[in-house]
């Protein structure tokens, strides 16, 4: 059995963080009266981090007792936090509230501490403790055997009170740090560099009791506070279940015979191709098809979404109808810096909200882009086509090629061709001193397909296609020529060797 097919323990009460997306990371929240460790470095998101669970423990009508050990005063970080969305001064001190305890662990050492702690939650009937400056009651520590003293003595006490407790440090010691097999569980905060850009990520070390997701899950601290974004590596695991028989068209007559019929039902498609040959042409010739009963979704980074319809609106594709009946929604993702998982689970959470039937995502390189490493992309792009595939999605994506002419096909991310059932590839080809568009099926899982290479326009009446190679070879390798006539010319009749003779003396004699 693994991590993520454990259940809760039976009985215990789940603290809801509010934090966006940690509550889906630890299955629920954290447990009332257990304690945990939340580990970081300095500005690793650890006090905003504890401030926005206890007020939205507030919001609930549960108290929240933070206690500082640092040397900053509670005004200046509250001036600090007043900048933050989960923020609300009326809730203090009635249901947050604040106190320094530097002074008592300085003159009462660790009994002293932990009369205050003891106290205080009793007094404030507190849900939620947060001792801020769990480094201070370690450095306090005589040894190691003392420290972990306090620690079981504060497990005892929170367990009493059913009081979740979150121990904040930055643990600057190595990495054996013996409190941590004491606690119910560890959360370390991390800003990695990842190139000439930095990201912060979170990950759960351990978790008693529940399952959580493992590995590091990203997250940002913005204006409304933290917000993490869980892998769908991890996040989307359920079986996709059985593939649909159906078939959904392209919005090509012809396509969809060269497919047999149209695009499998629930099935994901690459549009492999170099820039300009038509993808998302395609694309949106696909999502034309959107109706009440298959609602489409464009997820795109490159086109703002009037001029994508304008675009398509001059080759003959009306995507504006279809965004003004709600059939459509054009879901634009400037290509700036972004997180990977946050795309993912923004695409999803899209679908789920529509119901999306019909999706094209333009274009891959806009995930891939924003990838820490290229090896994730595979993965990444298999858990994302699995829960897609789950929620009924016929899902079309469009793949650039680097190479923009000749014989060989790059595909700029391995593996992920295998996770497709489908593959089309467009690409040019030089014929008769002309720049020409081809388009052929590479692969349809579950079922036959016309391997025929055919050439296509793009125009004012949108995409045509024409047969214009019957009698040209090399079309594959961008250069295309025409085949030469192989049939044999008819063979002169040979005149005797007699008449011959007798033809050159007349010639001599005249």
């Amino acid at each position: 059995m693994n991590n993520n097919e454990l259940s809760s323990e039976p009985g215990l009460e789940r603290v809801a963080t509010g934090v966006p997306g940690l509550d889906d990371v630890l299955k629920g929240g954290f447990f009332e009266g257990a304690v945990y460790i939340v580990r970081g470095t300095p500005g690793a998101g650890k006090t905003i981090l504890a401030n926005q669970i206890c007020f939205h423990q507030a919001r609930q009508g549960k108290r929240a007792l933070f206690v500082t050990l640092l040397a900053e005063n509670h005004a200046r970080m509250l001036q600090h936090l007043e900048q933050m969305g989960f923020y609300d001064a009326r809730l203090i001190p009635k249901y947050v509230y604040y106190i320094s305890a530097f002074r008592v662990l300085e003159e009462n050492g660790l009994k002293g501490m932990m009369d205050l702690l003891r106290r205080e939650m009793r007094a404030h009937d507190a849900s939620i403790l947060i001792l801020d400056g769990l480094i201070a009651v370690e450095e306090t520590s005589t040894s190691d055997r003392e420290f972990r003293k306090f620690i079981h003595e504060l497990q005892a006490h929170a367990a009493a009170a059913g009081c979740c407790t979150l121990l904040l440090t930055n643990g600057r010691r190595g990495e054996y740090h013996p409190e941590h097999t004491m606690v119910d569980g560890l959360v370390t905060l991390e800003d990695v560099p990842y190139g000439k850009r930095r990201q912060r990520e979170l990950e759960v070390r351990k978790f008693r009791g529940s399952a959580s997701l493992r590995g590091r899950h990203p997250f940002q601290i913005t204006d409304d506070g933290l917000v993490v974004h869980p892998r769908p590596e991890s996040r989307f695991l359920r079986n996709a279940g059985i593939a649909n028989a159906g078939r959904i068209s392209t919005g090509i007559t012809q396509l969809d015979a060269m497919t047999g019929g149209g695009l499998i039902a629930d099935s994901s498609t690459l549009l492999l191709g170099p820039s300009g040959a038509g993808k998302t042409t395609l694309g949106t010739a696909f999502l034309q098809c959107s109706s009440k009963a298959e609602p489409g979704l464009h997820f795109g980074f490159y086109e703002a979404p009037d001029r994508l319809i304008a675009n398509a609106q001059a080759i003959g594709i009306d995507l504006k109808s279809k965004v003004a009946a709600g059939h459509l929604e054009i879901s634009w993702r400037p290509p700036f810096e972004r997180i990977l998982d946050s795309l993912g689970n923004e695409l999803i959470e899209a679908v789920r909200r529509r119901k999306v039937k019909r999706l094209f995502i333009d274009g891959w390189g806009g995930f891939a882009g924003t990838a820490e490493t290229s090896d994730r992309l595979s993965p990444f792009f298999a858990a994302l086509t699995n829960e897609l595939r789950s929620l009924g999605v016929t899902v079309v994506c469009a793949m650039e090629t680097p190479n923009l002419i000749g014989p060989e096909l790059q595909v700029p991310a391995t593996g992920i061709s295998a996770v497709t059932e489908n593959m089309i590839l467009l690409r040019y080809s030089e014929y008769q001193g002309q720049l020409r568009r081809l388009i052929s099926i590479m692969k349809v899982r579950g079922g036959g397909f016309d391997p025929k290479l055919r050439e296509f326009e793009i125009g004012a009446q949108g995409l045509r296609f024409v047969d214009s190679f019957k009698t040209a070879e090399g079309v594959l390798s961008g250069y295309s020529t025409e085949r030469p006539n192989t049939a044999a010319a008819p063979a002169r009749a040979k005149k005797p060797a007699k008449g011959r003779r007798a033809a050159a003396r007349r010639r001599g004699k005249a």
